[in-house]
This record gives C-alpha cells, structure tokens and sequence, in this order.
C-alpha cells in the first residue's frame, strides 16, 4: 500500500515552492517541520534523510528527492494531471524547463541568500552591506529580464500558471521583505499578487504561518523570520 509523502519544511525557506507544489497537486501529503534553531538540520536523523543538511527533502515511496528543481520535475512527472510544467514532447523542450528551473536556484536563489542572510557569509559589517548590494545589483539585472516577459502575459510560461510562477513568488517575498526595493518591477508585484489568490497558494501560506506560530511560541523562531 502507498504511503504519502513527506516534505521536510522550514517557514520562509525555498521550500515553500515544492510545499505549493504538494497542495496544486490536492494528493494527501505529510510535512515535517525543521528547526533549524534547534540544529535539527545538523540531527544524524534528518541527515539521514539529506546529507546536505537542507530543506527541502521530499520522501516518497519510490526514494527521497533533494533540492527544489528535482522535487518539482518529479512531481510535474509523477502528476501530469495537475500541470505543474508543461510536458515536453521532445528532449529539447525538456532540456529547456530544466533550464528555467535551474534558473530559478543557480541563479536567482544565491541573490536571495546575499540580500536575506548575508551574515553567515561575510563577518563585518562593512562586507555584509557590500554582499547586500552585489546581491541586490545581481537581482536587479535578472529581474528586468522578467519583469519585461511579463509585460503580455499573466503568467511566466504563458496563460497558465507553473512552478516557476510560485519560484518567482517566494524570490519577490523573501528579498522584497528584506528591504529589496521592488518598486522598478510593477508588473511581478502584479504578478505576486495573483499568484497569491491561488488557493493552493493560500492552504500553503497557512501551513506556513502555523509552523511560524508555532517556533515563535516555543522561542525557536529566526531573527529574520519573525514577521513570517
């Protein structure tokens, strides 16, 4: 008999996008909340899991699956129904989502990092200011490139809705609550703001704020998630 599978998740990480994934596909899933103030991304149990430490980590009947762009390939794969992706109908078309999504976490997540939490990086001051604004003059540049494929049509593929759209969402909410000035780019704040309107988006966004709740009762929650 097929069990559910379970997500390792962590409020306000990139895990939010394979978490929307999970709740776009309406399947019974299961989550795992990760403290990471409580070092249970470093437990033997959990790097059992993942190695790397990281969320997040989707365990499946068939193995478990690590970093983003593979647990959405695989979901996109193993529920066409909910159309997560396009299909590609040869290997280049493939190669060529693969591509967007790598995008999305070589590219982009790095400048979320430096922006967000650029002090486990850097060790002054001075170097942590000048990491923020490399990051912020880095994002800047790839989101022009968005902002003008937007400019016809509402989503980033199209008239319909994919993961990439909700890749873009969580790099809009974690550098724009970082200080990120947006105001350059009205057309992806338009854009996070229909994404939102989702419902799959908004049961996530709930999972999301009751974990929240939860680490800042018990005094585990991160400095700069606070407000999460």
């Amino acid at each position: 008999m097929a069990t559910s599978p379970v997500l390792y998740f962590a409020p306000g990480t990139c895990a939010r996008v394979s978490l929307t994934a999970l709740e776009e596909i309406g399947e019974p899933f299961e989550t795992r909340l990760l403290v990471f103030m409580k070092g249970d991304h470093r437990a033997p149990d959990f790097l059992a899991v993942n190695p790397s430490g990281k969320v997040p980590a989707l365990v499946t009947d068939e193995g478990t699956i690590t970093q983003n762009s593979a647990i959405l390939w695989y979901l996109a794969a193993r529920y066409p129904e909910a159309e997560l992706l396009p299909r590609p109908s040869s290997p280049m078309e493939a190669a060529e989502l693969i591509a967007q999504l790598s995008h999305f976490s070589a590219d982009l997540h790095p400048l979320v990092t430096r922006i967000v939490m650029p002090v486990p990086i850097v060790s002054s001051p001075e170097a942590e200011m000048q990491l923020r604004e490399n990051g912020a003059q880095g994002l800047t540049f790839h989101l022009r490139v968005i902002e003008q494929t937007l400019a016809d049509r509402p989503w980033l593929l199209g008239e319909r809705w994919s993961v990439l759209d909700s890749y873009l969402g969580w790099v809009w909410f974690r550098t724009t609550g970082a200080g990120f000035d947006g105001s350059e780019f009205s057309r992806i704040g338009e854009h996070y703001a229909r994404l939102n309107e989702r419902p799959a988006v908004k049961r996530c966004i709930a999972r999301e704020a009751a974990a929240q709740a939860e680490l800042v009762t018990r005094g585990l929650a991160p400095a700069h998630l606070k407000n999460v």
